[in-house]
């Protein structure tokens, strides 16, 4: 009895690894597919999730192939280690539930295993990285997560299948569900394609007046912090304020990428230029001389300056994407300015050392405030050093 119980939970252990595979794999292909769907980099997701076993030496203006790659293995490793968990050490209550029952479930899993990287195990113990958090907001970590667990309802026909049971009573469910997903997949993948040759889904709206005064805008107000960031990537004497500069131009120059190849589709023609006029509007942008200043500050002067410049300069694209937020006509907009707003909040919080339980409380405030009631100014605070 004893030996068929060890066989039993070798097989759970082994069916959750395989299960672990499939859906790690399905999790990071439907997140790279929906990426520029909803207005993100994926290359800068990945170069951000590399970031938390890697650190922060892995952030580059332009992501290489290795830093990109890191940050997909370490996702897929993440993913399959909760199935490990699900399936294997809670075994003895999961291994025997029925597809339809895991399918109920999943969304709770993905909730509770989300919260917990987000709210403790990234930030907290046992990574201490504040970057993954303040950066990306809460539900993206969560659509990831409940792709991965809607693959769970497959364990039962894959246990039974190491088993050497076939056919299975699980098996109709599993061609079903499996059948689906691979659909989607394809689907996903052929938007995806025609997204990147400037065909994505048409723009969704009633009067687009506002959503394409805000993209020039924001594209605009990107290019100026583009600028700025790759000053003190080469300036910045605090290595750790320099690996935040490359985070900025980064993420800025894929936000603007979104913005035209989302305009090329919308509306057939290149993204223009911001009018005089819409350039006046921008609050935070700075002007030729403060520019100027900061080209020409003294090494010992210079990160401080750019503390205070990049803070104001955020501050502005903070109050621009909260406005898209109640005025955009199109979802796609209005979910890419939430995340903007979050990951320029995010910055100015990383710039000014936050991390641990105070990086917790921001990211999360972050996810509800408006611009309105954002943290109070620190223009002109000298940024702290990094803890690591």
């Amino acid at each position: 009895m004893a030996g068929f119980l060890r066989s039993q939970k070798s097989v759970n252990w082994r069916a959750a690894a395989l299960l672990g595979l499939i859906s790690s794999t399905f999790s990071t292909l439907v997140s790279q597919f929906l990426a520029a769907r909803v207005g993100r980099d994926a290359v800068v997701d990945w170069m951000v999730v590399a970031t938390i076993p890697l650190r922060d030496g892995m952030l580059q203006s332009e992501p290489s192939w290795s830093t990109i790659a890191a940050g997909i293995l370490f996702h897929q490793w993440a993913d399959f280690s909760w199935a490990i968990v699900f399936f294997g050490l809670f075994g003895l209550w999961t291994a025997d539930l029925k597809p339809r029952t895991l399918l109920l479930i999943a969304l709770p899993w993905a909730l509770f295993t989300s919260a917990l990287e987000w709210f403790f195990l990234v930030p907290l113990i046992p990574f201490w990285q504040p970057i993954f958090i303040l950066n990306q907001p809460y539900w993206i970590g969560f659509l990831v997560h409940a792709l991965s667990a809607l693959m769970y309802p497959l364990f039962p026909w894959l246990r039974d299948w190491l088993r050497g049971r076939l056919p299975s009573p699980y098996g109709r469910f599993t061609a079903a569900w499996g059948t689906l997903s691979a659909a989607t997949l394809l689907v996903l993948g052929l938007v995806a394609f025609l997204g990147w040759q400037n065909r994505e889904l048409p723009w969704m709206g009633e009067n687009p007046a506002f959503d394409q005064s805000y993209m020039r805008r924001m594209a605009a107000h990107h290019a100026q912090g583009v600028e700025l960031a790759r000053l003190a990537a080469e300036k910045a004497q605090d290595p750790y304020l320099r690996n935040l500069a490359q985070l900025m131009a980064a993420d800025q120059k894929g936000e603007i990428a979104v913005f035209r190849q989302w305009w090329r589709s919308w509306f057939d023609d290149d993204l223009p230029e911001a009018s005089p006029d819409e350039h006046t509007s921008m609050p935070g942008m700075l002007s030729p001389e403060q520019l100027d200043s900061l080209r020409h500050a003294d090494k010992n002067a210079f990160d401080a300056l750019f503390v205070g410049l990049m803070t104001a300069h955020h501050q502005g694209a903070i109050r621009m994407a909260d406005e898209a937020m109640r005025q955009a006509g199109d979802l796609r907009l209005r979910l890419m300015a939430h995340a903007t707003r979050h990951a320029q909040r995010g910055e100015i919080e990383l710039m000014h050392g936050s991390q641990g339980f105070q990086a917790v409380k921001s990211a999360t405030l972050s996810l509800f405030l408006t611009a309105g009631e954002a943290r109070a100014d620190r223009r002109g605070a000298a940024p702290s050093t990094h803890p690591h």
